[in-house]
């Protein structure tokens, strides 16, 4: 097995997820490490013995690194994943892929014109309760979809927000719950049901008075293959509740997967307290299996650390798919899907009318009805 050169952009919580996996996987040889304050990225670089560079340029000049993960904050990406294109470099990008989609944009422009293989971060599709759902999905056991759902209730303390002074800010985060919190099931949910037709949404801030950004959002979707659709997201909940994906199907059967359960996770901060399980499973003649099921995953997590044995999956497929030349499990396009689905909602608000698919950026200086008139 070929080793492919790896490296990560951006030395704080998450992307010491990304170097401890490139340390360990069988398919990568981590080379360097990259952050725009050299002082950081030298304390970063000395826990994984790797030189240590403030340039993109000037680390894959020096190092011949084939492959990056953008762990910067989400404003940051376009530029930086822009530049790893430019040099040759395939990129993993954290997620959300971005805050806006003109960003977005000139990231897939970037990546299309290099020739180089873009994938998003998405580990909870590769939690076995999520694969589960897919496959029924794709082998039409649920008959065709008909109806999905999101319920993300958690809690972010302002603690939390204080952490990092981008955190709760229109410039820094782009977004509240459902820009960093719900991205994940958004992405389930838009995997699950396919593309949207329409979207009418509502957010507010109602239990943060320090937030720029929303703490609460609720949606309504139609999906271009009429199934509907619906999303409660939330970070006013203490202590944090759940995070669920449910699929309801035209014969009647329903599946579901809790994603997040307990107090919520905080990369570098908490670790994953309850297992992903599968908490609904009413497909005929497959009922008896879900005690199995969740036997077999909580298993899978007390054998596993949980907050990192997925991202070492996801990226172990990437640089699969990088070595084969083919795309990867998440493409970028698939991580603009879930920015298109939050900046409908913002718009939809700003504009009190269903927001129709596909949407184009827009050059406003609301930040796509994000800010207020």
């Amino acid at each position: 097995m070929r080793k492919i050169k790896t490296a990560v952009v951006g030395c704080g919580k998450v992307g010491d997820f990304h170097a401890a996996a490139y340390r360990e996987l069988e398919n990568s040889e981590l080379v360097a490490v990259c952050n725009h304050n050299i002082d950081r990225a030298q304390a970063f670089s000395q826990k994984y013995g790797v030189p240590a560079f403030c340039s993109i340029e000037e680390m894959a000049r020096a190092t011949g690194v084939e492959a990056v993960s953008i762990c910067t904050p989400h404003p940051a990406h376009a530029e930086q994943v822009v530049q790893a294109a430019r040099c040759g470099l395939h990129v993993m990008v954290e997620k959300p892929l971005a805050s806006s989609l003109q960003d977005c944009d000139r990231m897939l422009a970037a990546v299309r014109e290099a020739g180089v293989t873009g994938g998003m971060l998405c580990q909870r599709r590769l939690y076995p309760g999520s694969l589960r759902i897919r496959r029924a999905i794709e082998q039409g056991r649920l008959g065709r979809p008909i109806l999905g759902s999101v319920n993300m209730l958690g809690w972010r303390d302002m603690a939390y927000y204080h952490s990092d002074p981008w955190r709760g800010t229109w410039s820094g985060e782009g977004g509240g719950v459902l820009v960093n919190q719900a991205v994940h099931q958004l992405d389930l949910l838009l995997w699950f049901m396919g593309e949207i037709e329409e979207v009418y949404g509502m957010w507010d801030t109602l239990n943060h008075p320090e937030l720029e950004v929303e703490d609460t959002a609720v949606t309504v979707i139609r999906f271009k293959s009429g199934a509907l659709g619906s999303i409660v997201a939330s970070n006013s909940q203490n202590p944090a509740l759940f995070g669920r994906v449910r699929v309801h199907g035209s014969n009647g059967a329903s599946v579901g997967i809790q994603t997040d359960g307990g107090a919520m996770f905080i990369a570098g901060v908490s670790s994953v307290t309850e297992p992903p399980l599968n908490d609904l499973w009413t497909v005929p003649g497959e009922e008896k299996l879900l005690d199995e099921w969740v036997r077999e995953d909580t298993e899978l997590f007390q054998s596993v650390d949980a907050t990192t044995h997925f991202h070492r999956l996801q990226l172990g497929e990437f640089l699969d798919a990088v070595a084969g030349g083919r795309s990867p499990m998440v493409p970028l396009e698939d991580g603009r899907r879930a920015v298109e689905l939050f900046t409908a909602i913002y718009r939809s608000q700003r504009d009190h009318r269903p927001v129709r698919f596909p949407l184009e950026p827009e050059n406003t200086e609301d930040f796509d009805g994000r800010l207020p008139r």
